[in-house]
């Protein structure tokens, strides 16, 4: 018999949402019920697909709610949501994005950005180290923004940054360079000379899709992760494995991201 607890829904239950644009291949909803089951949280997580131009309205309407008590921000919400939050973390504000948010005492809503903090751990807890490494990182959206600033913050040597909209590139590399920590500079698709190659973006979701570095330039020795959780294994890090690279698969990130975002869901 299994040791997971029975999820409960009666009329105490809290509800928690998960937002985004598509919502189809998000895992949250089961995952975090049995997490907050599992502390002995009466909670579920619901999916919510809800359209860029509706979201403060959505928003607005799910808040008039009393038992409603956060909500996990993904794709394409994450900046939209930091500006719907009466207040967010210092990591947050700094990024300009959110991944989740609480209701606090008085209703207002409080948000915090995990996305980065769960990618290093799930890279650390398969081999990755940071400190001297070049990084590549593709995709400068919200979990990329804060991916990029948990590398910085992790000690690597030199941070390269490629996404298609150059104008949010050089914005995030602006805003990293100022900290002073380490060289931040514009990337490509091109992973030589780097020893840690990380996919931020949904490229990769689709059989059709490109892969999102030229995966013929990949060697042994470099570590390779990739933020999507479905497929379970992208053609990405399928490739690295075949050239002998260690890699992080989007699930492996979303389990730390899960523990982060339950631990702030739940605190009081």
């Amino acid at each position: 018999m299994s040791d997971t607890p029975t999820p409960t829904l009666n009329g105490s239950t809290r509800v928690y949402f998960i937002v985004g644009d598509p919502i189809g291949q998000v895992k949250s909803p089961a995952d975090v019920t049995k997490a907050f089951q599992a502390r002995g949280h009466n909670a579920m997580v619901m999916p919510a697909h809800v359209a860029p131009d509706d979201l403060a309205a959505w928003l607005a309407g799910v808040s008039l709610a009393k038992n409603v008590g956060g909500i996990i921000v993904t794709v394409p919400h994450k900046f939209a949501c930091f500006d719907l939050c009466a207040d967010a973390s210092a990591r947050a504000s700094f990024l300009h994005t959110v991944n989740v948010m609480r209701r606090d005492a008085d209703g207002a809503w409080y948000g915090d950005m995990f996305d980065g903090l769960g990618c290093v751990a799930a890279m650390r807890d398969n081999g990755c180290q940071f400190e001297g490494r070049k990084a590549l990182l593709v995709g400068a959206g919200g979990a990329g923004s804060a991916i990029a600033h948990a590398l910085v913050a992790a000690g690597v040597s030199q941070l390269a940054i490629h996404d298609g909209d150059s104008m949010r590139r050089t914005a995030l590399i602006d805003r990293l360079a100022s900290l002073g920590k380490c060289p931040v500079v514009p990337g490509s698709t091109d992973p030589t000379g780097f020893d840690i190659v990380l996919n931020a973006t949904p490229v990769g979701m689709k059989a059709s899709d490109p892969c999102p570095v030229d995966v013929d330039r990949l060697s042994a020795g470099m570590f390779v992760g990739c933020v999507i959780t479905a497929p379970a294994v992208t053609p990405l890090i399928a490739a690295a494995r075949g050239r002998g690279c260690g890699t992080m698969t989007g699930a492996q990130m979303f389990g730390r991201v899960g523990e982060l975002m339950v631990d702030f869901l739940l605190e009081r």
